[in-house]
């Protein structure tokens, strides 16, 4: 996976790029197929922001997130990608399935 991190108004530390990356290790964890990452770091007043997109099998994914505390930002917008990608999962695991149940059921 390549992963980009940009940081607007706001130096990416190494501490900073260690946590994202070890963060981004959860959701390779769902999906395999995750071909690339940018996430975008900013401070806005007192508030700092992230988002992030993805690029995975064809589909791109984007979430962002507000909070006070940076690393707080960060672990919510991990929180979002995460939720969206176990979703599209769930999605392309459970299509086959739910044909199954159709067939069953018109046999009766």
């Amino acid at each position: 996976m390549q992963l980009t991190i940009t940081g607007h108004q706001l130096e990416v530390t190494e501490p900073i790029r260690d946590y994202i990356e070890t963060k981004f290790e959860k959701i390779k964890r769902h999906f395999d197929q995750v071909l690339n990452a940018h996430v975008i770091i900013r401070v806005e007043k007192l508030q700092h922001k992230s988002e992030a997109t993805m690029h995975i099998g064809g589909k791109d994914f984007f979430a962002d997130s507000t909070e006070d505390h940076l690393y707080k930002s960060i672990d919510l917008l991990i929180d979002k990608l995460d939720k969206q990608i176990r979703r599209h999962k769930d999605k392309a695991t459970d299509h086959h399935r739910d044909e199954a149940v159709r067939l069953n059921q018109s046999a009766y």
